[in-house]
């Protein structure tokens, strides 16, 4: 195994732990609301906030990344976030045995899990995807780099509902208090990180506009995946234990469950079809929107648990599908000293599409608990028409190189 294929795998493994702490809160955190005695849209709420400090830091962690190098930037940004959850656990502690509630309950979780779980999570997307682009230069590496990536956030969601599920039916607490170990984990995978290895080695990284030509045909159908997710990924507890009348530590069990059959469809996407498949970008996107589609559609009847799963499963293939299309379509047609403001740009327009959806889904949920999955499959059906329509997705990349350098003086 050569240095850099190392490296890659220990930041792989750092964005597994992370966002296994994430996907560990996801089976909860509706329950844990009800207990505590917050509102929907109180989470909705936090959840946005949690966006928005994604969207605003996004772009500073991609440069920083690319000037200081992965190691820096992980260790730092994965420790604010293993304070946050410690204080987030004792937060929720003192909610569930009545000594905080009303209105420093609600701030506290917006402080800990909205702004500073989200200032440190936004790091990670980033720079995991600017050391891809500083190591691979064909269009075939740079799709499985990407994949990689993201088969490491769709293997955290399949371990991170497993862990927060099973653990939930042992108490929400028990849940919240796995999320610093894991964080912690990360920190020291991170430390382990060669300095030397992490850097792309460029002094003065450029600054990606997200209406660069190249760009932001692809942030269009990331956003409008992303958004019609962002829908259903919230209210998916409330529609778990509303649906099948369940008791809080069962809901936890349950969504964990169903949020795993999306992990094991992410993980099947990007670790088997699309290395394997040799798709194009623009291939991936198309085919993936559809799935997701499906997915959205499946889920609108109350027809079940069997296919609730089957329907979040289709979700997850899909977008498993689609997401490396929408991250190396770009990347393939920007200059080394462009891969980091291109990663801070897509990590805004991810972060972007969670700033309204959840507030605006929980309010839809008190409307009518359907409204939210009508929402989401309406928007995947316009990307889907997007990518199929659209000559900006397909963009032909630049020349293949033999090596990052060589396209540092490439007109793109």
């Amino acid at each position: 195994m050569s240095a850099g294929a190392s490296q890659l795998r220990a930041v792989s493994l750092v964005v597994l732990l992370v966002y296994m702490g994430q996907m560990a809160l996801n089976p909860v955190i509706a329950p844990l609301a009800r207990e505590v005695g917050l509102a929907e849209w109180q989470i909705g709420l936090t959840i946005s906030v949690a966006a928005v400090t994604v969207v605003v830091l996004s772009q500073f962690w991609g440069r920083f990344a690319q000037t200081h190098g992965a190691r820096r930037v992980l260790i730092r940004a994965v420790g604010l976030t293993a304070v946050a959850m410690i204080a987030f656990f004792l937060t929720a502690w003192a909610g569930t045995r009545g000594l905080l509630g009303g209105t420093i309950l609600f701030v506290l979780f917006v402080v800990l899990r909205g702004i500073m779980f989200g200032a440190g999570i936004s790091a990670v997307p980033p720079t995991a995807q600017t050391y891809v682009a500083s190591v691979t230069t064909s269009e075939p590496e740079r799709v499985k780099g990407m994949a990689g990536i993201g088969a490491a956030q769709g293997m955290a969601m399949i371990l991170g509902a497993v862990v927060g599920g099973a653990l939930a039916g042992l108490g929400l607490l028990v849940s919240i208090g796995a999320v610093p170990i894991l964080l912690l984990a990360a920190i020291m995978v991170a430390a382990s990180l060669k300095p030397e290895a992490a850097p792309v080695g460029l002094a003065r990284p450029a600054r990606i506009s997200p209406f660069d030509p190249r760009a932001w045909p692809f942030l269009v159908a990331g956003f409008g995946m992303f958004t019609s997710l962002g829908f259903i990924q919230v209210i998916s507890g409330f529609l778990v234990q509303d649906r099948f009348h369940l008791s809080s530590e069962s809901t936890g069990l349950a969504a964990g469950g169903a949020l795993l059959a999306a992990g094991i469809g992410q993980v099947l996407a990007q670790v088997v079809i699309v290395p394997r498949s040799g798709w194009s970008p623009l291939t991936l996107l198309r085919s993936g929107g559809v799935i997701t589609l499906a997915g959205f559609v499946a889920l609108l009847p109350d027809a079940g648990m069997g296919v609730f799963v089957g329907a979040l499963f289709l979700i997850g293939l899909g977008l498993g599908i689609a997401t490396p299309g929408y991250t190396a379509g770009p990347s393939l047609l920007m200059r080394p000293e462009e891969q980091g403001g291109l990663a801070g740009v897509i990590g805004m327009t991810n972060g972007l599409t969670f700033v309204l959806s959840p507030s605006l889904s929980t309010l839809a949920y008190g409307v009518a608990p359907v409204l939210p999955i009508l929402i989401s499959a309406g928007l995947m059906g316009i990307v889907v028409a997007f990518v199929l329509l659209h000559p900006g997705v397909r963009q032909r990349p630049v020349a293949e190189v033999t090596g990052p350098e060589a396209l540092s003086g490439e007109a793109s």
